[in-house]
């Protein structure tokens, strides 16, 4: 919005110099912090500089000033000469000379110097001031000299002049417009409410614009709720603002209830929000909301545009509402609108996933539609419907046409070649030979796949040797099916060149072809190059997952290197893989073959803390291990919570960690032990037996057991014993 002129008293000298000046505005907007040119020493310069100084003394008005102004360039001389004239007797500025020495100004940048300038016209009460600074607004705007007219509007304000509210709307809407700092809009907002001018609607709409612009949300929504009592009425750019702007900041739902209340109040709606808000739902999703506003538009009799037919057209596809899509197009074709080729393949696309192949081809057939997306997107829905004779019937008009492509081609070569029938997928190889189609990768990809589904690895590899001989890549799907056939038929070695050359082309593999590739070459005993590709897989993208890890370190634990393990390990947790059962197992085990028996509790109070329990061979052996070397009782906690839990020691255990326990001097914690074992009506075995036999009687004597506790506890052995003597 610029201020419209013609309402303003300006002086005819003022008004021609803006249209003189209208070249500006088609120049890109300049930086604020512009510097002053250096004073210009260049004789000639200098001698034209006098002239201009001899000219002024013989004939010194603000008419001569002002043309000598505009005919000098530099900013500089133009400052000199204004000053010069500042100086003589009998002479005074004018609001014609001031508004010629500030727009330089402004034009240069020179924020300061505008206020500067500004106030002394203000100050000095020349005629027409007030006028002039709304010029000079009005120019700095449309020269997106912004930082320039917010000092002018400082100066008006201040100056105890009353600015229209044109005025303030005006730099509002270019400070929203370049997406200035909201401080900047606010600050102009005030400076309006310290003018005590009323806002319009327009005012309100601009700071509802850079609040949100500004994220904020609630205060968007609180000054909407309060424009009425700001004596305004929301519009239809109101709701264009803040509906738009809500669902840009995601706030979907409270962008619904606005649109609610837009239906209620039953405003007049331009057509701007149509053309805005319809496409926003529809890409949102929101198909019933994008609908709703689109028959308010047609019962409007507004003529919906291009991009709002093709929005809709794209949602209704989605959601599968193909009728309605069909109605649209109709529609479209009605008002003299071309459907773009993509949204045909939308169209298509719906139809076939909706698996009405015949609706779609008559969709096609009923409108002149030659276009090879939309075909090849008929086509893809034939063969994924496995309707080989509607495909070949199809594909054999779009040949007659001329409209068949390589991927036309290649759709049903792949088609034939992932169910089975590469017999038929190689003559219609030679078809597309014959008729000066060239094979691509896609192409090898879909013969690599068919010789994959027929286990017929060394054919398939011969033709990766041809896609690797023209630099080219395999697609997701061939590149995995080729590895996991080769592993399938322990061809590891050239499954693992496969993944080596795609990786060099940043290509990755889905995780479980990968988790195949790198057991089978620990199985084969390449463990060394197993790590090396583990290595390799950041480049190129690929996922390991624990499985991965765990078969490199099952090798490495066999191999007995210790050192690679806890490396391997340390790649784990860097690359954030969560260690499972099997990886916690592996490294106890290796400890324990160590016989490091602070690191086997370290990994078993980990692996419990997770939430898993070791197998029985792998917590059988650590047991074993752990009372060899007298060194039970470092897991003590873990075997409580072991204990717990039922199904995970059995009796062998608990007798190893009672002798243990005993053995090392931890007597209760043993007892403890043996009366849930007790409990669950297990027999000790003899050692156990014969160990607390001892204790007891060693306990009468030296110990000073009492009586009773001594007597139960023999009844209670005695009891158990004869119970396992009877079964």
């Amino acid at each position: 919005m610029a201020l419209k002129l013609s309402s303003l008293r300006l002086s005819k000298k003022i008004t021609r110099w803006i249209h003189q000046s209208a070249y500006f505005s088609t120049l890109p907007c300049a930086k604020s912090n512009q510097i002053i040119p250096e004073p210009n020493q260049d004789p000639a310069h200098l001698s034209e500089f006098e002239g201009k100084i001899q000219f002024l003394k013989n004939k010194l008005h603000p008419d001569s000033l002002i043309g000598v102004l505009d005919s000098t360039n530099d900013l500089n001389s133009s400052l000199k000469l204004f000053k010069w004239a500042s100086l003589q007797k009998r002479f005074y500025h004018t609001a014609d000379t001031y508004f010629r020495i500030i727009s330089k100004l402004g034009m240069a940048g020179m924020v300061k110097e505008v206020e500067a300038f500004s106030n002394e016209m203000v100050k000095e009460r020349c005629p027409g001031s007030e006028e002039a600074l709304w010029a000079l607004i009005d120019l700095f705007v449309r020269n997106c000299r912004l930082d320039e007219a917010l000092r002018v509007l400082v100066t008006l304000n201040s100056g105890g002049y009353q600015p229209s509210i044109s005025v303030f709307n005006v730099l509002l809407d270019a400070l929203v417009e370049e997406k200035k700092d909201f401080r900047s809009v606010l600050f102009v907002y005030k400076e309006m409410v310290k003018a005590g001018i009323v806002p319009t609607v327009d005012t309100l709409n601009y700071l509802l614009e850079a609040l949100l612009e500004a994220d904020r949300i609630g205060t968007v929504m609180d000054q909407y709720r309060r424009m009425r009592k700001k004596g305004c009425h929301p519009n239809s750019r109101t709701f264009e603002i803040l509906i738009g702007g809500l669902i840009a900041k995601k706030q979907v739902d409270e962008s619904v209830v606005v649109l609610n209340e837009m239906f209620e109040l039953g405003c007049e709606l331009e057509f701007s929000l149509y053309t805005r808000l319809i496409p926003l739902f529809c890409r949102m999703n929101i198909l019933e909301e994008g609908m709703r506003l689109f028959k308010m538009m047609r019962a409007s009799n507004v003529v919906p545009d291009l991009l709002t037919y093709v929005a809709l057209i794209q949602c209704l596809c989605k959601n599968l509402h193909m009728n309605d899509a069909v109605n649209l197009v109709d529609e479209m074709t009605d008002n003299d609108l071309m459907l773009p080729d993509h949204v045909f393949v939308d169209i298509v696309d719906g139809f076939c996933t909706l698996g009405k192949l015949d609706e779609a081809k008559s969709f096609l057939e009923d409108r002149p539609v030659l276009e090879t997306h939309s075909c090849n997107a008929l086509l893809g829905g034939y063969c994924d419907a496995l309707n080989f004779l509607g495909a070949k019937g199809l594909f054999d008009k779009m040949v007659e046409r001329n409209v068949a492509s390589s991927q036309s081609w290649n759709l049903l070569i792949r088609c034939l070649s992932e169910n089975g029938r590469t017999d038929i997928a190689s003559q219609f190889l030679c078809r597309m030979i014959v008729s000066s189609f060239a094979p691509d990768s896609a192409t090898y990809s879909a013969l690599i796949i068919g010789k994959c589904n027929i286990s017929e690895p060394v054919a398939a590899l011969e033709l990766f040797n041809l896609v690797q001989s023209r630099c080219w890549i395999l697609d997701f799907v061939s590149y995995a099916k080729l590895v996991e056939c080769l592993c399938q038929r322990e061809k590891i070695q050239e499954a693992a060149d496969v993944f080596c050359y795609m990786s060099s082309n940043r290509c990755t593999l889905q995780s479980s072809s990968f988790d195949m590739l790198i057991k089978g070459l620990c199985v084969t005993g390449n463990v060394d190059r197993a790590i090396r590709l583990l290595s390799s897989v950041s480049y190129c993208g690929t996922s390991c997952s624990t499985a991965t890890y765990n078969a490199v370190m099952v090798s490495l634990s066999q191999l007995e290197k210790a050192d690679e393990l806890l490396v391997m390990l340390s790649k784990m947790i860097v690359q954030g893989c969560p260690l499972d059962a099997e990886a916690y197992c592996v490294l106890i085990r290796s400890k324990s073959a160590s016989r490091e028996m602070e690191d086997c509790a370290l990994f078993l109070n980990r692996m419990v803390g997770d939430g898993l329990l070791p197998d029985s061979e792998t917590l059988t052996n650590l047991l074993s291990v752990l009372a060899e070397h007298g060194q039970l009782h470092i897991i003590l906690a873990t075997i409580y919570n072991f204990v717990s839990k039922d199904e995970i020691l059995n009796p062998a255990m608990f007798n190893k960690l009672i002798n243990g326990l005993w053995n090392e001097g931890y007597k209760t914690e043993a007892r403890h032990l043996l009366d849930v074992m007790l409990e669950k009506g297990w027999v000790p075995d003899a050692t156990t037996h014969q160990l607390l036999i001892r204790s007891v009687v060693r306990g009468g004597t030296k110990c000073e057991l009492a009586s009773n506790e001594k007597f139960d506890m023999q009844d209670n052995i005695s009891s158990i014993l004869v119970e396992g003597l009877e079964i």
